[in-house]
């Protein structure tokens, strides 16, 4: 539930394209390529990221509360502010696979 309300983030970023774009893959490519951008600068700044799709699941009470016009698509919210280091989530730590356990790479010398 606390990704319904950002995280209770001092900052909602909410990512939109114009609703004319709504069918070109390259512009949901580049909205996430801007957003992925955003995100490093916000992180190299000292801030705390967390890219939100919850935001669209909500989408007419985001769109009311951000003034958004209805000739945008919002795709996607960034949760940002400073983080809580003390957070109990934050010391979560998922397994993973080696990258070489699941990936190829062909024409690379070692």
């Amino acid at each position: 539930m606390r990704g319904f309300r950002q995280f209770d983030a001092p900052v909602s970023v909410v990512i939109t394209i114009d609703r004319d774009l709504a069918d070109d893959t390259v512009a949901h490519f580049d909205c996430g390529a801007a957003t992925y951008g955003l995100v490093l600068a916000a992180t190299s700044k000292g801030l705390g990221c967390v890219i939100n799709g919850q935001g669209i699941m909500q989408s007419a009470v985001v769109r009311e509360h951000a003034n958004i016009p209805e000739d945008e698509v919002i795709m996607t919210c960034v949760a940002m502010g400073w983080p809580n280091e003390d957070f109990v989530a934050n010391d979560v730590v998922s397994r993973r696979v080696a990258v070489e356990d699941d990936v190829s790479f062909v024409g690379f010398d070692d």
